[in-house]
């Protein structure tokens, strides 16, 4: 793994268009499916896409000689009486860790929210992240409220079944269809020239009966 001189400068500063892939990319390597299922159901591109069109004052990245070391995602919410900044992502390459690079996101991107008006801050991760809380304990977060995620497994569902039926049937009157012999018909006045009829079926002609319910 390679080592790094400890006094290089690490630098914050809003994210570009041209750190989009990449954060999305080193997101990608951190919120894996066997480590935190939740924060990779959640990831996509589009995360970053989003946050970037509407709240880039809050989306931060940390740099250190050109290379991406980590990057903070947040927004503020607004209701009658509270203005809450919300911390929704924050990563740092494991290049890069242990160095301060968390450390300084955080504070930046908190230090803009409270000068926009955010009295109160928000933030959550997956619950076995226990690097994660340790970080957030250290910042001052606390008062940890659980949220139970239920799941379904479509399947085993009612409706799942009949649809796999359905395509089934489909492909088998389709196979059926392609199988039989080609309708050959002559001209009145000529055998020498044939036209070969292939045996079509509109969508109009389908039933409802046939369509998945």
């Amino acid at each position: 793994m390679p080592t790094f001189d400890e006094t290089e400068a690490i630098y914050v500063r809003e994210l570009g268009i041209d750190d989009i892939a990449p954060v999305y990319h080193l997101g990608e390597e951190l919120f894996t499916s066997d480590l935190y299922p939740y924060l990779y159901r959640t990831w996509d591109e589009w995360e970053v896409i989003g946050l970037y069109n509407t709240d880039p004052e809050y989306c931060l990245v940390a740099e250190t000689d050109g290379e991406l070391a980590g990057f903070v995602l947040g927004t503020i919410i607004t209701k009658a009486s509270w203005t809450y900044g919300y911390i929704l992502w924050l990563g740092v390459s494991p290049r890069f860790q242990r160095r301060g690079v968390a450390d300084k996101l955080v504070d930046k991107v908190v230090a803009r929210m409270i000068e926009d008006g955010a009295r109160f801050m928000l933030v959550d991760t997956d619950p076995t992240n226990t690097s994660a809380l340790k970080f957030f304990h250290r910042k001052g977060f606390g008062n940890i409220r659980q949220h139970i995620f239920l799941s379904m497994n479509l399947s085993k569902h009612e409706y799942y079944g009949r649809l796999i039926d359905y395509e089934h049937q489909k492909a088998e009157r389709a196979g059926y269809r392609r199988s039989r012999p080609a309708i050959r018909a002559r001209k009145p006045d000529s055998a020498a020239n044939e036209i070969l009829i292939n045996p079509l079926v509109s969508e109009s002609q389908i039933t409802e009966e046939e369509l998945p319910i």
